[in-house]
């Protein structure tokens, strides 16, 4: 790899064209604001919200809470918080209502006639999905339809994660409704995987053998905003979750472009990582029927959808958006943010860092800090030590990100293309202050891009060095799913 950055630096620094400078942009959020949805009526004031009267932050830290005091000449000008959208008040109520109103689609009961092998796709734990709560009513329904509960085999959507054992599907899926279900593991390096042809884009289609040789799919999930795909949820849950290693790291690159490396609630028509994953679901010939649930900073439902992947989805995409997608004024020196409620693993966590990356300002600094109950979690670009150390790294990141999208890193998984392509797009724009105690010193040396500390206190104490006396601080105690709006 030594040689290969060598010599793309000497044929970059003879090519005559500009590099494109990373700029933050603020996303056009027309698509989301018009149409009636639950969150957008309950959005409380910015003055309700967000107002500072002390200098003391309490932030989620998994069961607990840091508290974290901030020097007195900072100034802690507001802290972001998802809507106040309450939960609904009977879970079971509001599946059944969904399912009996379906988005796009028919009702589920109806599609499931003449049914006899049915793939039911559940996202794992690294989704907030109260997939307990949604699961007994589906199965009534599928059992309205006339499908036998030997018919239906539950896949795990695990993408590249680890596999999930029994236990813990049974804890995800509930004791009742697991009993007596077939369930395997999604593999995406299993030979059988069934190849349902080339996207437009080029992306290889293969998909989990059980899921494309059945008669009708129902995914459940849920809809969050997400670094890569504007928000999660819909066809997502089956590309990238029930699919094969190429499909998703094909997918996954053609967000590694300066205008598209950070799409958390952005417009979807303007994704080409989402559109092409939608074009590859809609490859498989049977039926699919989400059921997606839209859950509060408490991780309760506030809303579920049901129904066409598509149509269903950008239903529930509006009110995540409205649930999560914050007001800023304008760029703060100082950002800090809380991987809550993604505290899974780094792999996870560090999405609080790519959500909320935009609120810095540039050369500006963001404190993450990332609860990774689970350490690093399946994250190959944690286990491959790059030869360069982080001051040379940051002077060669406006050449390498030219790099990343073109050729084949060795050692380095094709999927972790992006997360390098996104860590040196950030590195670019601040120092980025990292506490995660769960990480081991030797994979803290294999992450160049951004600077380990000990300690909350620590990071406070470097940052002040780095940012004017009376900084300009906010801070996102939901990091791992809230995301700013700049306003214009």
């Amino acid at each position: 790899m030594i040689q290969t950055l060598r010599a793309f630096v000497i044929q970059t620094l003879r090519d005559p064209r500009p590099i494109r400078a990373y700029r933050v942009d603020s996303p056009d959020h027309r698509w989301y604001t018009g149409g009636n949805n639950r969150a957008a009526s309950h959005r409380p004031p910015q003055s309700e919200a967000n107002v500072v009267s002390e200098q003391l932050l309490h932030l989620p830290w998994g069961r607990e809470e840091l508290h974290l005091a901030l020097p007195d000449t900072w100034q802690l000008s507001a802290v972001f918080k998802p809507s106040a959208l309450p939960a609904v008040t009977d879970t079971r109520a509001e599946v059944e209502r969904s399912l009996e109103a379906p988005i796009g689609s028919a009702r589920l009961a109806e599609l499931a006639q003449g049914r006899s092998r049915v793939a039911l796709v559940i996202d794992d734990a690294s989704r907030p999905t109260p997939v307990h709560a949604i699961l007994p009513a589906v199965l009534a329904e599928l059992a309205r339809g006339g499908v036998e509960r030997e018919q239906i085999t539950l896949v795990t959507a695990l993408g590249v994660h680890r596999p999930m054992e029994a236990h813990e599907v049974a804890q995800r899926v509930g004791g009742d409704s697991f009993a007596g279900l077939h369930w395997e593991n999604h593999d995406c390096d299993d030979p059988a995987l069934a190849n349902l042809g080339i996207t437009r884009q080029g992306t290889p289609v293969l998909i989990n053998a059980t899921a494309a040789a059945a008669d009708l799919i129902v995914s459940v999930g849920c809809i969050e905003p997400h670094i890569i795909a504007s928000f999660g949820g819909g066809y997502k849950n089956l590309i990238p979750g029930v699919a094969g290693r190429a499909t998703i790291a094909h997918n996954h690159i053609l967000n590694c472009t300066p205008a598209t490396f950070n799409m958390v609630g952005q417009p979807i028509d303007r994704n080409p990582m989402r559109l092409d994953l939608e074009e590859a679901g809609q490859m498989l010939h049977q039926p699919v029927f989400i059921v997606n649930a839209v859950v509060n900073s408490a991780q309760e439902i506030v809303e579920v959808v049901s129904g066409h992947p598509i149509g269903a989805h950008r239903a529930g995409a509006a009110t995540s958006a409205a649930l999560y997608g914050v007001p800023v004024p304008r760029p703060a020196d100082v950002v800090i943010t809380d991987s809550f409620p993604m505290d899974q693993d780094l792999r996870q966590g560090v999405k609080a860092l790519a959500n909320t990356v935009r609120a810095t300002r540039p050369g500006g600094v963001m404190i993450t800090l990332v609860r990774a109950e689970e350490g690093v979690g399946v994250f190959g670009l944690a286990n491959q030590r790059l030869p360069l150390g982080q001051a040379a790294l940051k002077r060669l990141a406006p050449l390498l990100v030219r790099l990343v999208p073109r050729i084949k890193l060795g050692g380095m998984g094709e999927e972790d293309r992006f997360f390098l392509y996104f860590a040196l797009q950030a590195m670019r724009h601040g120092t980025l202050l990292l506490y995660a105690p769960t990480i081991p010193a030797d994979v803290r040396a294999s992450l160049p891009f951004v600077s380990f500390v000990d300690s909350p206190e620590e990071a406070i104490a470097v940052a002040r060095r780095l940012v004017p006396e009376r900084a300009r601080v906010v801070a996102f105690p939901y990091g791992g799913t809230t995301y700013p709006i700049l306003e214009a």
